[in-house]
């Protein structure tokens, strides 16, 4: 599955299918997004927008402004099981720059989970984002995929006409990480699973990264970069 056409959704039917999306990804026990409340948010100014397969709504991603206006939220990123491997997200999250540098928004700002390898590689290493936020159990207790551990997640900045996300747009990645007084931080290969077969061993790999992130973060370093190979998190401090 390579072609599809990405455009914002458009009346009622087609956000009740990205609502259905979210069940399918998250699970039936996850609370999705309802179909009313994106279309308000689209009618004023926010970004509902998917990727088709023929008529297919085959992923989305949802947006929102915040009080900057050059500013926006992205809240959710779905992508469909059987499109799953076919870059769909990358190319999902390129349509959302693309929309918002189109409208002034130089700057998208989002959550995710810092354990979930394939979200760590797409947010930081593919498109560029960086990181200096730790958020403890954020969204409190959580059911479907998410259950069995505190959600803790990392607010990532993407800056769209940074240096780093003009390089990821053009498809330039450079080499190594050379910069002095790097720090790396791992993370499990498969968190999901851990947490399916030992949520002990879960729970501790939850801790020991929010406790290094945390402390790492108050140092003054900031996440800028993910290596793929070794599974770890590569931080900097950050430029005065």
């Amino acid at each position: 599955m390579s072609g599809f056409t990405f455009r914002d959704l458009s009346g009622i039917s087609e956000m009740n299918a990205a609502e259905e999306l979210q069940w399918i990804v998250w699970g039936r026990d996850d609370t999705p997004d309802p179909a009313d409340l994106m279309m308000v948010i689209q009618h004023e100014g926010g970004l509902v927008a998917g990727a088709f397969s023929e008529d297919r709504l085959m992923g989305y991603v949802f947006g929102f402004p915040t009080r900057e206006p050059s500013v926006q939220h992205s809240h959710r990123l779905a992508v469909h099981p059987d499109a799953r491997g076919s870059g769909l997200g990358l190319k999902l999250k390129w349509h959302q720059r693309d929309w918002c540098l189109a409208r002034g928004i130089t700057h998208v700002r989002w959550t995710y989970d810092p354990l979930r390898v394939v979200n760590a590689n797409l947010n930081i290493n593919r498109l560029g984002g960086v990181s200096s936020t730790y958020l403890k159990d954020y969204y409190g207790a959580m059911a479907g995929i998410n259950e069995g551990a505190p959600s803790d997640r990392l607010l990532v900045d993407w800056v769209l006409d940074s240096e780093i996300v003009c390089e990821r747009a053009s498809k330039v990645f450079r080499a190594g990480f050379t910069q002095d007084e790097m720090l790396r931080i791992s993370i499990p290969e498969d968190f999901e699973s851990l947490l399916k077969t030992d949520r002990e061993a879960a729970l501790g790999e939850r801790l020991r990264v929010r406790e290094t992130m945390i402390s790492a973060f108050d140092a003054g370093y900031e996440i800028c970069d993910f290596d793929s190979q070794t599974l770890e998190y590569v931080l900097a401090k950050k430029s005065v």
